[in-house]
């Protein structure tokens, strides 16, 4: 079988969580919750030909409703930060809930995962697809129009996920949709990922204040410790005493994306050693936000028991760059009444 279907839980009101696993030729599998289009899991081969799980991620509907580290979501209408939790657009302002210090993170508390979404399964050939929908009505989250919205995930023969979201409103509004997956190579219970390698492609970043919002500048990273343009070990300048470290506990920053062409291109690789096992992200996104799990905590049980603790993992979340509302000089993230938006993002996984 291609996909199954299965119960995962039930929410408060009684009503059914599904999860969808998807596999492909190779044995791969990537799973789905119908509950705030969740990614759930991903089973991958090492270079001796051994699965692990490398997603991170709970076993029950409970902790994913409890959470506050986002684990796998679909964050929408707009992901990561709003500075002061409002915005004015054609004039009029809108009010957003306040819920990260002085600013909106992920658009506030009634987040997209706390909803089940309705969700459709197609098979093409060697792909298989998981289409997870939702509607948003004019004033959801604070944010104007009536916002309908599709993320499809595929999972293809040569053990690659596309993330294509698709959204339109019937008013000017923001979409700015990202997964935040966090990732560990080496499996997702085998404890910090932080020496495992990366690179990002990108020249430069948006530094930030003492609470992620962009200052509206952006800096070469060549000289700092916020340089990936060759591959390193996450770990190795993470206690830098850099400001924008000690600022964000970490790395918590978006990176502007090296771009030589319109369309898809290549913002960060990862590889564990250790297991051979590696991943490209893919995004037509301008920006991504290499966050190292600076805030996880074991205060919810992770999948299989796993203990999630600090730096435990890592996330790529493409993106608009963080507060871009407020700042005319980044790309703008928002979507004009009647206008259909679609962006992509691919994670691809191999043996290095």
């Amino acid at each position: 079988m291609p996909y199954i279907k299965e119960s995962f839980g039930s929410m408060p009101d009684g009503k059914t969580v599904y999860r969808y696993t998807l596999k492909n030729r190779n044995g791969v599998t990537a799973g789905f919750l119908d509950l705030g289009a969740i990614w759930h899991s991903m089973l991958v081969l090492d270079r001796d030909g051994n699965f692990a799980d490398v997603v991170l991620g709970y076993d029950s509907v409970d902790c994913y409703l409890k959470s506050e580290a986002h684990l796998g979501e679909i964050v929408g209408r707009n992901a990561n930060r709003i500075g002061g939790g409002q915005f004015e657009l054609n004039g009029q302002t809108y009010e957003l809930t306040v819920n990260n210090g002085p600013n909106n993170l992920h658009s506030g508390n009634d987040y997209y995962r706390n909803r089940i979404w309705d969700a459709r399964v197609t098979e093409d050939g060697e792909d298989i697809s998981i289409c997870f929908t939702l509607n948003s009505p004019d004033g959801d989250q604070g944010f104007p129009g009536n916002f309908r919205v599709s993320v499809t995930y595929i999972l293809t023969g040569n053990d690659e996920l596309h993330i294509r979201y698709c959204g339109v409103s019937d008013a000017d509004t923001i979409m700015n949709m990202t997964n935040h997956a966090y990732f560990n190579l080496a499996g997702h219970n085998t404890g910090e990922a932080m020496g495992q390698k990366v690179r990002i492609f990108a020249d430069s970043f948006t530094p930030a204040d003492q609470v992620s919002i962009p200052f509206g500048t952006i800096l070469p990273v060549k000289g700092t410790p916020m340089d990936f343009t060759e591959m390193k070990a996450i770990g190795r300048d993470i206690e830098n005493d850099y400001e924008q470290l000690v600022f964000g506990s970490g790395f918590d920053h978006n990176w502007v994306i090296r771009r030589e062409a319109e369309g898809l291109s290549l913002a960060a690789k990862a590889w564990d050693e250790a297991s051979g096992r590696a991943m490209e992200t893919w995004t037509d996104l301008p920006g991504v936000q290499f966050y190292t799990a600076n805030y996880l905590d074991s205060s919810l049980p992770g999948k299989e028991g796993a203990v999630y603790g600090r730096r435990h993992g890592y996330c790529f979340e493409t993106q608009y760059y963080p507060d871009a509302i407020h700042k005319p000089q980044f790309p703008s993230p928002v979507i004009r009444a009647g206008q259909e938006k679609r962006t992509e993002t691919i994670y691809k996984f191999y043996v290095k």
